[in-house]
């Protein structure tokens, strides 16, 4: 462990007192050692900081699932984007959600990701 003639420049609580890097936390024995300069110290590096935290619990009545007996047959409210009139390949619905992305060079155009609302098959398209 270094002594106080061995500080090469005054530090706030919690940085390396050789190099100026912050230090790891401290754990429940022992010093520390430095991640820049390998440096090792004890706990009297962090001078008289103290660390709290506070652990808050939800009760486990606090989530409720979603009530499975009410069947929604609106497809489109649980669509993954906006709904556009596009017939599914897989099933025939005319109803599909897309999404789009840039995949390729930017030069090039985006990729279309089409969702069906009822089967949920996908399909991409490159525009």
């Amino acid at each position: 462990m270094a002594n106080e003639e061995e500080v090469f420049f005054e530090t706030e609580p919690g940085f390396c007192p050789d190099c100026g890097s912050i230090l790891p936390l401290l754990g429940e024995k022992g010093g520390v050692q430095c991640y820049a300069c390998d440096r090792k110290w004890g706990p009297e590096v962090f001078g008289d900081m103290a660390m709290t935290y506070t652990l808050q619990f939800n009760d486990k009545n606090t989530y409720a699932p979603p009530d499975k007996s009410v069947e929604n047959d609106d497809d489109e409210e649980n669509a993954e984007g906006p709904v556009v009139d596009r017939k599914c390949s897989q099933c025939g619905n005319d109803k599909m959600s897309y999404a789009t992305l840039q995949l390729r060079s930017a030069d090039e155009g985006q990729t279309v990701f089409y969702t069906c609302t009822k089967c949920k098959f996908k399909e991409t398209e490159n525009s």
